[in-house]
């Protein structure tokens, strides 16, 4: 598939925009209006530029209000349209966007405008070009592809055909089966986006809220299909007008961008060899899926096959070799009730387990950083595989230096910095030796807190149906939907409905990512992970070098919170203190047992339930931007607490302000 995106989805200068463009591997470009005008670049200078960055130049666009008007203004529409089509000469481009019209339509006739775009297309002829005509979701007259279509059928030019938008078609509600009528050949282009469904006038949405394909909920495989189906072979090319992309940093966007097309694709070629298979059929296997990526004139790559993850292998938490905060986190690990499985051979890292719940303490390259979450391991069936469909997706390899006696890790950066490692087992914990473990005071190490070279005292691993239950993530704003889509193509997980929550600083948009649930609904996710978008985040950050209000957590599911709390509690565990407020409000949503209410509120405990079932859970105190959290689900209680978050949010917040001004 030809892959190409509009200028107007990226920051910056032209030149800037071009570049970008064919670093993150586009086929070619629309240029916008806008960005040539304002360039200093000269038309010949663009086309040259294009041809050694191996760009094509595939659409001019857009040439706004043509049709339904009267003849004195037609006459001048046209030699506004000549003027173009000369400059489109000098760019080397063959094909321009027509939108239907919106601000100069006065003549509601079909036949009227048949005739003027037969006489523009017939003047487009004369100049090489090709005329594509697009139905705008608030178009005037003409707002559906099917109209538009009928309206090129009549005026019956062989330099006059139709363009396609997913934005303005799916945004309408329009029913896509009818693109598959069309005759290939007069599809001259095709432009895709996604977008959240809102409520908002169809303008507004469009201008500023449309993303890339995987960010949305529009379903793009099936519109594709269509057109795969229709016999079009040309580009397929982005058109997202987007407030944040625009503020964005140019080279990384273009790579969010080419990952959702190429994402897109595959999609694409799934649901082609899907409906070939019929209802009720398996997955699409890679022999059909192979074979559905061919059927058509427009073929479709896709992607080394993997299953979604079946478990969080580890998590891995920076922080600075002899600091204080490294110390204070070591301690906090001891009293939750996790061992040290002691350093590792060559490098500056720690392994603490509890149960099956492991997290890694990197002190490497960490001077001058507060605690924070820096890799996550994820339990996949073929590493390499898994590592192979990243990179394809434009994922950026980490480079991990190994000896000859250790475990090759594939690994790749999220869009927020944070690894993520591609395990297909846990045998790399023979790296760590259980001689080398230190233990801390507070939980039988010496008087003084540092740390024991012996592993005496160390607390127990506990139960091993401990296991790391979800992982919480903050996103920079920027950022926000490119992580949505890295890890929905790289890890098959899949996005449920984001949710706002309240917080001193404004609301927090949580977006879980997961894998499907079970067939028994009392069975476990494998993977749960939560992005949040927080209003304090306002750039971009490093790992560990945030503030403290950049809250991060891994959450440990035990099979008795009450007893671990208790058990916690002894071993001096700092938990997150609940206000009372809350257990009052907690007696009078669900009236619970007085003396089960008297223990959550002995312990610091907070309480949800459902239709399924029910979630006890407590959180510890922050180190840097690292806390913890301990659940317990109750039958198939499958959320997260999220009654409870604004409380947790609250007393952070307060916490936070005392320790910065001293209370």
């Amino acid at each position: 598939m030809r892959t190409g995106i509009a200028t107007v989805c990226l920051s910056g200068t032209l030149e800037e925009k071009l570049r970008a463009a064919a670093k993150a591997g586009f086929g070619g470009v629309e240029i916008f209006e806008t960005d040539l005008v304002t360039s200093p670049l000269s038309p010949e200078r663009v086309r040259a530029l294009a041809a050694d960055l191996g760009l094509g130049l595939d659409l001019y666009q857009p040439f706004r209000d043509f049709d339904s008007v009267p003849e004195e203004l037609y006459r001048a529409n046209l030699r506004r349209a000549e003027a173009k089509f000369r400059l489109m000469g000098r760019l080397g481009m063959d094909t321009v966007l027509v939108c239907s019209n919106v601000a100069t339509a006065s003549i509601d006739d079909d036949a009227l405008r048949a005739e003027q775009l037969h006489g523009l297309a017939e003047l487009a002829g004369d100049h090489g070009v090709k005329v594509a005509y697009e139905a705008l979701a608030w178009g005037t007259y003409v707002n559906d592809y099917e109209h538009a279509v009928k309206i090129v059928a009549d005026a019956d030019h062989p330099n006059l055909g139709t363009c396609l938008d997913t934005f303005h078609i799916l945004s309408r509600g329009w029913d896509t089966e009818p693109i598959e009528k069309i005759p290939g050949e007069k599809i001259f282009f095709v432009q895709v986006a996604d977008a959240p469904k809102l409520s908002l006038d169809v303008l507004s949405w469009s201008r500023h809220y449309r993303v890339f394909p995987g960010e949305g909920q529009f379903d793009l495989p099936k519109f594709l299909g269509h057109v795969a189906r229709a016999g079009y072979n040309g580009p397929v090319s982005l058109e997202v007008f987007n407030d944040t992309f625009r503020q964005a940093d140019v080279a990384r966007t273009a790579v969010d961008a080419m990952r959702s097309l190429i994402w897109l694709e595959e999609r694409t070629a799934r649901h082609l060899a899907a409906e070939a298979s019929g209802p009720g059929a398996d997955a699409p296997s890679p022999a059909e899926l192979a074979r559905a990526s061919r059927a058509y004139a427009m073929p479709l790559t896709t992607l080394p096959q993997v299953a979604p993850p079946t478990g969080i292998n580890f998590a891995e938490v920076i922080s600075a070799d002899g600091a204080p905060r490294t110390a204070e986190l070591e301690r906090l690990l001891a009293q939750l009730g996790f061992a040290s499985r002691g350093e590792h051979r060559t490098k500056p890292v720690s392994l603490w387990t509890l149960g099956d719940a492991r997290i890694v303490l990197n002190r490497q390259q960490a001077r001058g950083l507060e605690p924070a979450i820096s890799a996550l391991g994820f339990d996949v069936e073929d590493g390499v595989a898994a590592a192979a469909r990243a990179v394809q997706l434009r994922a950026v390899p980490v480079p991990r230096p190994s000896q000859a006696n250790e475990e090759i890790l594939q690994a790749v950066n999220a869009p927020d910095g944070t690894e993520v490692f591609l395990c297909e087992d846990t045998r790399w914990i023979a790296e760590f030796g259980e001689d080398q473990a230190r233990t801390p005071a507070a939980a039988g190490g010496t008087e003084d807190g540092e740390w024991s070279p012996s592993s005496a005292g160390a607390p127990p691993a506990g139960s091993g149906a401990a296991r790391i239950d979800h992982i919480n993530l903050a996103q920079p704003w920027q950022h926000f939907d490119e992580a949505v889509l890295f890890y929905s193509s790289v890890l098959a997980l899949t996005p449920e409905a984001s949710q706002d929550v309240s917080s001193p600083s404004g609301l927090v948009r949580s977006q879980v990512m997961q894998t499907a649930r079970p067939e028994d609904e009392a069975g476990r996710r494998d993977v749960r992970l939560a992005l949040n978008l927080a209003p304090w985040i306002q750039s971009d950050s490093v790992k560990g070098a945030r503030t403290d209000t950049f809250q991060e957590h891994v959450a440990i599911e035990v099979d008795d919170l009450v007893a671990h709390a208790r058990a916690c509690r002894g071993r001096g565990l700092p938990f997150l203190p609940i206000p009372e407020n809350y257990y009052e409000d907690l007696d009078a949503r669900y009236g619970l047992e007085p003396g089960f209410l008297a223990t959550l509120r002995e312990l610091d405990l907070l309480y949800d339930r459902d239709a399924q079932g029910a979630f006890l859970h407590f959180y510890t105190a922050s180190v840097g931007s690292v806390f913890f959290e301990v659940v317990q689900r109750l039958g198939g209680y499958d959320g997260f607490g999220a009654p409870n978050a604004p409380v947790r949010h609250a007393v952070q917040h307060s916490v936070q302000h005392a320790a910065r001004h001293g209370g």
